[in-house]
């Protein structure tokens, strides 16, 4: 018992690391909260430009959406860190964590977004149509909100997927959890960093995970 709490709960250490922990964890909340923002955002900006642009936009946008979605993104994050100096494009860590974190939450989002937005009945877009309303107008106030209230189930759940892989930005030198915990282990050689730092991420996803509960259960359509 002594040698597993000497290993995983120093006190020693503890006290020396927290510094360094709670660092890393407002960097992931920077990253994380950027990220969702971004995301969501090109996501939901992709379906509607899709909506409204037809087959001519649909073909470039699914080999967008299939390429961030089928390739990993750790191997995007290295691709982009290491392979754009060669073309004389450098960008610092922290900006590519959140451009690939980014485009695959952006690449997911528009799919769930689009599933949503087709999901509406046809009769109720010339329904909507029928009282004057444009296109752009019916997608507005009468699709979209139905799309949205579909799709907020399985897109907070992948939001949330998604926000957890900034534990990547360690192999790339982004000062985040694991980065912080990891360094703080290659110089005690003791674990006990690396259970704070899953203590942190505990800290940060519960509450988000509980946010994403309650979300669904505002929106979810009720049974008649």
């Amino acid at each position: 018992m002594d040698r597993f709490l000497d290993s995983f709960l120093n006190a020693k250490l503890i006290a020396a690391s927290w510094p360094a922990i709670l660092s890393g964890l407002v960097v992931t909340i920077e990253i994380a909260a950027l990220v969702v923002v971004t995301g969501l955002l090109l996501g939901l900006a992709l379906a509607m430009v899709r909506w409204r642009a037809g087959r001519w936009f649909a073909w470039p946008l699914m080999l967008f959406v299939d390429l961030f979605r089928a390739v990993p993104p750790l191997v995007l994050v290295l691709l982009i860190f290491f392979g754009l100096p060669n073309i004389g494009i450098e960008l610092p860590s922290f900006a590519v964590l959140w451009l690939v974190l980014s485009l695959v939450l952006a690449a997911f989002a528009e799919e769930i977004v689009w599933a949503g937005l087709i999901a509406v009945k046809r009769g109720q877009r010339e329904a909507a149509r029928s009282t004057g309303l444009t296109e752009t107008q019916t997608l507005l106030y009468v699709v979209l909100p139905q799309a949205l209230r579909l799709a907020v189930a399985p897109l907070t759940n992948r939001t949330i997927a998604i926000t957890k892989n900034t534990a990547l930005g360690t192999v790339i030198g982004v000062p985040e959890i694991i980065n912080q915990a990891t360094t703080a282990v290659s110089f005690s050689g003791n674990a006990t960093p690396l259970l704070m730092g899953a203590f942190a991420y505990l800290l940060l996803f519960i509450p988000i995970i509980g946010l994403g509960r309650l979300i669904e259960s505002r929106f979810a359509w009720r049974r008649q």
